[in-house]
C-alpha cells in the first residue's frame, strides 16, 4: 500500500520521479481500508524539503498511511510561501481533539538557546503533553529529541567546541539488539548527524524511564525509547537525502569556524568529490519497523480509543 498524500502536495511529483509510490487523497478515498493516521510537526525552515524527505522514507511500508501536516500557532515561516502553509498545514487548535497512530516532530534550528527562551516553547510543551494521550508512538528527531529528554525527565543539551557534522557509525546496545526496531539490522549503522549540540550518554543511562537503543562515542546517545516505543527519541537525521549534508556545509563555509568538512561524507573525505550514501538502506528499514512494530501491531482499530 502506498502513503496518502494531500492533493497538490509538492513532494507528490519529486516522488513519483524518483519512482516511490504515493497516491493522492482522491485515489486513496476508493480504497476501503482504516488507513494509519500520522501527523508531522514540521519545524524546519525549508519545509518542502523536509516534507519530501520524510515522505520518501515513510512511504516504504506496505500500509496505507494518511500524513496530515501540523504548524506552530506561534511561529510563522519565513521560508516557506505563505499559500503552501495555508494549502496544506493544520494548527495545533485545530488538531488537538483528534488521536493520531503516529507523531514525528522533527528538528529545529534554534538549538544555540535555551529551551524556556526558545519562544514557542510553551505551546511545544503542550504538544508534547498532548502527545502522550492521543497518540500511539511519538518520534522525536534532533532537537526536538533534546527538547522532550529536557521537558519530561529534565535532561539538558551541552554545547560541543566543534559541529558534530557527518556521517557517524552506531552502535545498537547489546542489551536491545533483538529490539523490533532493529529487525534487519547490521551490529553497526550509519547515520547523519549535523547539530552543534550533544546529549551526556551518563544522563540518558542514569534515568530508569528511559533505554538507550544506540550511540557512538563520537556523536553521543542517538536512538532511546521510553514507554516500550511510545517516544523514539532520535539525535541524527536519517531522513537526510544525499544532498543534505553538502548543502548546509556549502551554506557555513566561511561564516563559521566551528563547522568542518563534514566527516565520512564525501568520497575520500575530498568535498571536491560526490557524497557516499551510506545509511539510506538501515534508514528505510528504521522507519518500515517503526510503523509496523510500533504502530500498525499496538494502535487500536477504533483511533479513538487511543490513550
Amino acid at each position: 500500500m502506498p502513503l496518502r498524500l494531500p492533493d497538490k502536495l509538492p513532494a507528490i511529483k519529486i516522488l513519483e520521479d524518483e519512482n516511490i509510490f504515493v497516491i493522492d487523497e482522491t485515489r486513496g478515498h476508493a480504497q476501503d481500508i482504516r488507513p494509519l493516521q500520522l501527523v508531522v510537526l514540521n519545524l524546519m525552515p525549508l519545509k518542502i524539503t523536509t516534507e519530501t524527505d520524510l515522505i520518501r522514507l515513510l512511504s516504504n511500508t506496505p500500509l496505507q498511511i494518511d500524513v496530515t501536516f501540523m504548524k506552530l500557532k506561534s511561529h510563522t515561516s519565513k521560508n516557506t510561501p505563505i499559500e503552501h502553509m495555508r494549502q496544506f498545514y493544520v494548527s495545533f487548535d485545530e488538531l488537538k481533539d483528534r488521536r493520531f497512530d503516529g507523531l514525528i516532530i522533527t528538528g529545529a534550528p534554534v538549538e544555540a538557546y535555551r529551551f524556556e527562551d526558545v519562544f514557542y516553547w510553551d505551546e511545544i510543551r503542550t504538544i508534547f503533553d498532548w502527545a502522550r494521550t492521543h497518540v500511539t508512538s511519538t518520534m522525536y528527531i534532533c532537537w526536538a529529541a533534546q527538547a522532550a529528554l529536557y521537558h519530561f525527565h529534565g535532561i539538558n543539551k551541552s554545547h560541543m567546541p566543534k559541529k558534530i557534522f557527518g556521517i557517524f557509525p552506531q552502535e545498537i546496545n547489546p542489551e536491545y539488539e533483538n529490539s523490533p526496531l532493529f529487525r534487519g539490522f547490521d551490529y553497526t549503522f550509519n547515520m547523519p548527524h549535523s547539530r552543534h549540540t550533544t546529549n551526556s550518554i551518563e544522563d540518558i543511562l542514569s534515568c530508569k524511564d528511559l533505554s538507550l537503543l544506540a550511540s557512538s562515542e563520537i556523536t553521543g546517545p542517538s536512538i532511546i525509547m521510553e514507554r516500550e516505543g511510545r517516544e523514539i527519541y532520535v539525535t541524527g537525521h536519517f531522513e537526510y537525502n544525499p544532498d543534505t549534508l553538502d548543502g548546509e556545509y556549502r551554506r557555513d563555509l566561511g561564516k563559521r569556524d566551528d563547522v568542518d568538512v563534514p566527516l565520512n561524507y564525501y568520497r575520500d573525505n575530498d568535498p571536491q568529490k560526490e557524497p557516499l550514501v551510506t545509511w539510506r538502506a538501515h534508514a528505510n528499514l528504521f522507519y518500515h519497523n517503526w510503523i509496523n512494530y510500533y504502530i500498525y501491531q499496538q494502535t487500536p482499530y477504533d483511533i479513538t480509543q487511543i490513550r
